[in-house]
């Protein structure tokens, strides 16, 4: 099996490493520490799944899911975060990942969603799971940020951060104007 690892700390790749390694004994790696890494290794060679971070430097984890998907359509994608499921796990679903775990997980389930996707299925926890299928019997309870575009979200992600709309709009390659529009549609999505 071949599995590549995209995230920008060396000892969390390490560790992702070692612990897959305990469960596939035949698998080989490749490592990338930013979003163009990433790329480059896909373009070059094929993979059996990729795991990516969603902070990494330089592009978002949901952007280069989107470029990676654009690159390898079968390439199965489990995203790995920080953020809680919460914040990115449906988003992410919807972009085209197999599955989504938080870094804060046991490896054992980072073993058994490897599998999973692998296996051609997708991976979620019991908690996202269950929160899923709630919010689909009642979608008037979505979060107010699961209704905004993926633009839009990225767009408040950047604002919540401390940027300033030239900021975001030079980062983003838009205009300020059009920065402006989508913080405008942000907010009336709130009220």
């Amino acid at each position: 099996m071949r599995v590549l690892i995209a995230d920008d700390h060396a000892v969390f790749r390490r560790g992702l490493k070692e612990t897959l390694a305990e469960a596939f004994p035949k698998v080989t790696f490749g490592e990338a520490s930013t979003a163009q890494e990433t790329l480059d290794h896909a373009r070059r060679q094929d993979w059996d799944v990729a795991i990516l971070d969603i902070s990494m430097p330089g592009k978002s984890g949901l952007d280069i899911l989107d470029d990676l998907k654009r690159l390898r359509p079968r390439l199965p994608i489990l995203l790995l975060s920080m953020h809680p499921e919460q914040q990115f796990a449906r988003r992410a679903l919807k972009a085209g990942a197999a599955g989504y775990l938080t870094k804060d997980g046991v490896p054992e389930e980072l073993k058994e969603a490897i599998k999973k996707i692998v296996g051609g299925g997708r991976y979620v926890s019991a908690t996202l799971a269950e929160r899923l299928a709630v919010e689909l019997r009642d979608e008037s309870d979505l979060p107010l940020h699961e209704l905004l575009s993926d633009r839009e979200f990225q767009v408040l992600r950047m604002i919540a951060s401390g940027k300033t709309v030239k900021e975001i709009a030079d980062e983003l390659s838009l205009s300020v104007k059009t920065v402006s529009t989508y913080r405008a549609r942000i907010l009336r999505k709130r009220a």
